[in-house]
């Protein structure tokens, strides 16, 4: 479906049942684009290596994408985005940042 493939920016969600870690990180990763993304899972292990995985600027643990806090690096990765937006972090550009979150 188009939707699935576009960065929308609009209020959207695509649910896509998988059997397993490595298939959820394989359909996360099958996009053009990486702005953000998010981890919902009882085991913060797991998020964290699921989130490591991620081909995005964010990936946020058991907490929504909307809630980026701007005292950290944003940006995207891969077609999102241009550059990292906040202080100096633009000059560190070259770097493969990544911010990731958790809430319990």
């Amino acid at each position: 479906m188009e939707l699935y493939r576009t960065e929308s920016f609009g209020p959207s969600v695509s649910v896509v049942v998988v059997e397993d870690e490595e298939e959820a990180v394989q359909v996360a990763n099958d996009t053009e684009y990486g702005l953000s993304g998010a981890v919902f899972t009882r085991d913060l292990a797991r998020g964290l290596r699921v989130a490591r995985r991620i081909e995005s600027g964010a990936v946020h643990i058991n907490a929504m994408t909307v809630h980026d806090e701007c005292s950290l690096p944003h940006g995207g990765a891969k077609m999102s985005g241009w550059g990292r937006f906040n202080a100096n972090w633009g000059i560190e550009e070259f770097l493969r940042l990544k911010t990731i979150t958790y809430q319990e």
